[in-house]
């Protein structure tokens, strides 16, 4: 499935839309609090363990989003955007939402 922030694919004409499509992943409480927690600790450096964690939350969010698209029979989805937002106190969830289409 073709997932993109445009628009529009080039070289290929949107015959149907089929709605706006969202997938979400919510890190735990104890991820988010370590998350800040280690930054003071790593100052000037970088967290492996803290950007797989993040990379999962997107990839779990970017499924989600192509399996809600596949299911409205949608082949692509364009105006892909991705949000960061704390939930409450210690989470956090990234958010990926579109427009879910049918390319000719």
């Amino acid at each position: 499935m073709i997932m993109t922030t445009t628009p529009s694919v080039e070289g290929h004409k949107i015959t149907a839309y089929k709605g706006i499509v969202v997938g979400e992943a919510i890190m735990g409480a104890n991820v988010v609090r370590d998350f800040f927690a280690g930054i003071t600790d790593i100052i000037g450096g970088r967290s492996g363990a803290y950007e797989s964690k993040l990379q999962d939350a997107r990839d779990t969010a970017m499924h989600e989003l192509e399996q809600r698209a596949a299911a409205v029979g949608a082949n692509a989805v364009v105006g892909v955007d991705l949000d960061y937002e704390v939930v409450g106190d210690s989470m956090l969830m990234v958010s990926v939402s579109g427009t879910a289409v049918v390319l000719g």
